[in-house]
């Protein structure tokens, strides 16, 4: 990811993040892809009424699709409202669902939704890791690193 790139996620007035995914999973390689959505999803996800808890990422007939992700009903939508946690289509390039697909064959691999965020066009665009899984005491240095972190933080300001 470039640092152009990297702004534009920070500027976005939207960024749902999937905070579980950094503590559970290494992430080898991260994709941005676009989200198919219907109806008033888009309103909602701009609302930031959207988790990522517990989703995640799979390939059939050469489509990536994302499981799980929930998108509340738009407040001011009608009888046509969105259903909440329907599997949605993401867009990529064939040749990067092809490497996606080639290594999640490998033991261990994943495809986990990290970000979802909104472009400077107004799209919603979803990034995604190939992740491999981490043991548990891999999970215990992540905790202490994160909790060294925060003590050499507070004792800064101190000074």
């Amino acid at each position: 990811m470039n640092k152009e790139e990297e702004l534009l996620r920070k500027k976005s007035p939207v960024s749902i993040r999937n905070k579980k995914a950094s503590f559970e999973y290494y992430f080898v390689e991260t994709f941005t892809a676009g989200i198919v959505l219907t109806g008033t999803e888009i309103k909602s996800i701009r609302l930031g009424k959207a988790s990522l808890v517990d989703t995640y990422c799979y390939i059939h007939n050469r489509e990536i699709w994302v499981k799980g992700m929930n998108i509340s009903p738009y407040f001011y939508g009608s009888y046509n409202n969105h259903e909440m946690k329907r599997d949605r289509k993401l867009l990529l390039t064939k040749r990067e669902i092809h490497r996606l697909q080639e290594a999640t064959k490998q033991v261990g691999f994943t495809i986990v939704p990290v970000l979802v965020f909104i472009d400077n066009k107004g799209r919603a665009k979803m990034d995604i890791a190939l992740a491999r899984g981490k043991k548990e005491f891999d999970k215990r240095q992540t905790l202490k690193e994160k909790e060294d972190r925060r003590e050499m933080d507070r004792v800064m300001k101190h000074y």
